[in-house]
């Protein structure tokens, strides 16, 4: 099956049809998404600040890491459902939406740092659990991280108010700068 095609498919389902249809979907649904999203990064923000040694450097970074990404978890998933729901709304819009693409590439980039760092790194967390300066790999991902998920934020802040770079005006548009 196309592409083009699965995307009609999931834009003509009933959740993506609820989306459209019902007054408080949306709203609540982003809203949802957003407050999600932050929290993703609150608790992310935790553990990158510990492994780049300026918070909480007292406390082991395994207990920190542990308490925030049961945290973490949780808060993805709702983010990744209200997402999906949001994107099958109008799934061909944001298939087309360059910060949408940008959005995804970013969101992969995180989770691809974040599996470096779990299977190369942390395998030598227990010289820099507690009271020691975390090592460059860590540091480093931890930093990256972080921009990683700035540019998430930024980038999704950014699809609400485009529709790709297509900036033209209409030829119907009446502007008019006289105060």
């Amino acid at each position: 099956m196309e592409l083009m095609s699965l995307l009609q498919d999931l834009q003509a389902s009933a959740p993506a049809e609820w989306m459209r249809t019902s007054v408080k979907a949306m709203p609540l649904v982003e809203g949802t998404h957003v407050l999600a999203a932050a929290t993703v990064f609150g608790t992310i923000l935790i553990v990158d600040l510990r492994l780049l040694g300026l918070r909480d450097v007292r406390r082991a970074f395994t207990r920190v890491s542990d308490e925030m990404l049961r945290l973490t978890w949780g808060a993805f998933g709702l983010a990744v459902v209200t997402g999906a729901l949001m994107f099958a709304a109008n799934a061909g819009t944001y298939y087309g939406n360059t910060a949408f693409r940008l959005k995804m590439l970013a969101l992969l980039a995180a989770g691809l740092n974040m599996a470096i760092f779990q299977h190369r790194t942390l395998r030598g967390v227990a010289a820099w659990d507690v009271n020691a300066t975390p090592p460059r790999a860590a540091r480093v991902a931890g930093l990256l991280s972080i921009l990683f998920w700035l540019s998430v934020i930024f980038l999704a802040r950014w699809i609400g108010f485009t529709k790709g770079y297509d900036f033209a005006v209409p030829d119907d548009a009446e502007i008019n700068f006289q105060f």
